[in-house]
């Protein structure tokens, strides 16, 4: 069966390769850069065929972000049976969060959504959620108010892994961590 044939009797299979498309083209270059054109020319589909399934571009953005909140999510969940089942340390939470920077492709499509939440106000809850969930799993143990410091530096983490040719080292983070969420001794 040729990829031709496969596609007119799939048109679901279709539908995923154009929003996989759009998807990884909104992590390399924006979202407001993504076109019909751009994700038609990624997919390998007619330029019609996306606006066959999308009837609007941001039809097919939310589609495309959509996916990445998917990814998103499935790692939030990872994170959390990680969480759960080695406590909420800061030796535990940086080994966590140094192992997520080695995936590139993660931090970018977590950064993407991000990244349109600023000029999105649509997509601003869903990239509220990551921070909402990582809040959720710290604050039993450490309080709201450190849980929520912790949340804000670990997007710095994220953002800081976007620019620099090296992630903060393990350490680094750990230390951090342990400043935002130990309670600082009382003075005699």
């Amino acid at each position: 069966m040729t990829e031709g044939t496969r596609r007119r009797r799939d048109p679901e299979a279709r539908r995923r390769e154009i929003v996989t498309a759009a998807a990884e083209l909104i992590v390399e270059i924006g979202v407001d850069a993504v076109s019909h054109r751009k994700v038609a020319a990624r997919a390998g589909v007619p330029l019609g065929a996306t606006t066959q399934y999308f009837a609007t571009l941001d039809d097919l953005r939310d589609a495309a972000l959509g996916a990445l909140v998917a990814e998103v999510e499935e790692r939030i969940e990872i994170t959390r049976e990680a969480v759960v089942a080695d406590g909420v340390t800061p030796a535990g939470l940086a080994h966590l969060i140094h192992q997520g920077l080695e995936d590139a492709r993660a931090v970018q499509a977590d950064r993407a959504v991000v990244t349109a939440a600023v000029h999105d106000p649509r997509v601003r809850e869903l990239a509220r959620h990551w921070s909402d969930e990582v809040v959720g799993f710290i604050a039993p143990v450490h309080g709201p108010d450190r849980a929520r410091a912790a949340a804000v530096f670990i997007d710095g983490v994220l953002w800081h892994a976007q620019i620099h040719d090296e992630p903060l080292g393990e350490g680094l983070i750990r230390d951090a961590l342990a400043g935002i969420l130990t309670p600082a001794a009382a003075s005699a």
